[in-house]
Protein backbone atom coordinates (compact mmCIF):
# COMPACT_ATOMS: atom_id res chain seq x y z
CA UNK A 1 0.00 0.00 0.00
CA UNK A 2 2.79 2.40 0.74
CA UNK A 3 5.17 1.87 -2.16
CA UNK A 4 3.96 4.25 -4.88
CA UNK A 5 4.48 7.96 -4.24
CA UNK A 6 3.18 9.83 -7.29
CA UNK A 7 2.79 13.17 -5.49
CA UNK A 8 5.29 15.55 -3.93
CA UNK A 9 3.02 15.96 -0.91
CA UNK A 10 -0.04 14.10 0.35
CA UNK A 11 0.70 10.52 -0.70
CA UNK A 12 -0.33 9.07 2.65
CA UNK A 13 -3.51 11.12 2.86
CA UNK A 14 -4.41 10.21 -0.71
CA UNK A 15 -3.81 6.52 -0.01
CA UNK A 16 -5.99 6.57 3.11
CA UNK A 17 -8.84 8.37 1.32
CA UNK A 18 -8.53 5.96 -1.63
CA UNK A 19 -8.54 2.97 0.74
CA UNK A 20 -11.66 4.24 2.50
CA UNK A 21 -13.40 4.73 -0.85
CA UNK A 22 -12.63 1.14 -1.85
CA UNK A 23 -13.69 -0.24 1.53
CA UNK A 24 -16.89 1.81 1.42
CA UNK A 25 -17.78 0.50 -2.02
CA UNK A 26 -16.75 -3.12 -1.51
CA UNK A 27 -17.46 -3.78 2.18
CA UNK A 28 -19.77 -0.91 3.17
CA UNK A 29 -17.21 0.00 5.84
CA UNK A 30 -14.48 2.60 6.38
CA UNK A 31 -11.53 2.80 8.74
CA UNK A 32 -12.14 4.91 11.82
CA UNK A 33 -8.66 6.41 11.71
CA UNK A 34 -9.15 8.19 15.04
CA UNK A 35 -8.58 4.88 16.80
CA UNK A 36 -5.58 3.69 14.76
CA UNK A 37 -2.48 4.18 16.91
CA UNK A 38 0.12 6.28 15.09
CA UNK A 39 3.15 4.23 16.13
CA UNK A 40 1.55 0.88 15.36
CA UNK A 41 0.25 2.19 12.04
CA UNK A 42 3.59 3.61 10.90
CA UNK A 43 5.46 0.47 11.96
CA UNK A 44 3.01 -1.79 10.17
CA UNK A 45 3.14 0.41 7.05
CA UNK A 46 6.93 0.18 7.07
CA UNK A 47 6.78 -3.61 7.20
CA UNK A 48 3.80 -4.01 4.84
CA UNK A 49 5.79 -4.48 1.60
CA UNK A 50 7.21 -7.67 3.14
CA UNK A 51 4.21 -8.82 5.18
CA UNK A 52 0.92 -6.92 5.31
CA UNK A 53 -0.82 -9.10 7.91
CA UNK A 54 -0.03 -6.68 10.73
CA UNK A 55 -1.44 -3.74 8.76
CA UNK A 56 -4.54 -5.64 7.67
CA UNK A 57 -5.21 -6.71 11.25
CA UNK A 58 -4.75 -3.19 12.61
CA UNK A 59 -7.10 -1.69 10.05
CA UNK A 60 -9.66 -4.47 10.34
CA UNK A 61 -9.90 -3.85 14.09
CA UNK A 62 -10.86 -0.25 13.35
CA UNK A 63 -13.45 -0.69 10.62
CA UNK A 64 -16.84 0.91 11.10
CA UNK A 65 -20.11 0.68 9.24
CA UNK A 66 -20.71 4.40 9.76
CA UNK A 67 -19.83 5.11 6.14
CA UNK A 68 -21.95 8.25 5.91
CA UNK A 69 -20.74 9.80 9.15
CA UNK A 70 -19.01 12.97 7.98
CA UNK A 71 -17.25 13.40 11.32
CA UNK A 72 -15.51 10.04 10.93
CA UNK A 73 -14.43 10.91 7.39
CA UNK A 74 -13.13 14.38 8.25
CA UNK A 75 -11.50 13.25 11.49
CA UNK A 76 -9.78 10.59 9.39
CA UNK A 77 -8.31 13.25 7.12
CA UNK A 78 -7.25 15.24 10.18
CA UNK A 79 -5.63 12.11 11.62
CA UNK A 80 -3.69 11.71 8.38
CA UNK A 81 -1.85 14.95 9.07
CA UNK A 82 -0.96 13.61 12.52
CA UNK A 83 0.47 10.42 10.99
CA UNK A 84 2.59 12.56 8.69
CA UNK A 85 4.20 14.49 11.53
CA UNK A 86 1.95 17.49 12.00
CA UNK A 87 0.86 18.29 15.54
CA UNK A 88 -2.53 17.03 16.58
CA UNK A 89 -5.00 19.70 17.69
CA UNK A 90 -5.89 19.50 21.35
CA UNK A 91 -9.61 20.07 21.81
Amino acid sequence: MNIAHPFIEGNGRSMRIWLDMILKKQLKKVVNWQFVDKTLYLQSMERSPINDLELRTLLKENLTEEIDNREIIFKGIEQSYYYEGYEKDQE
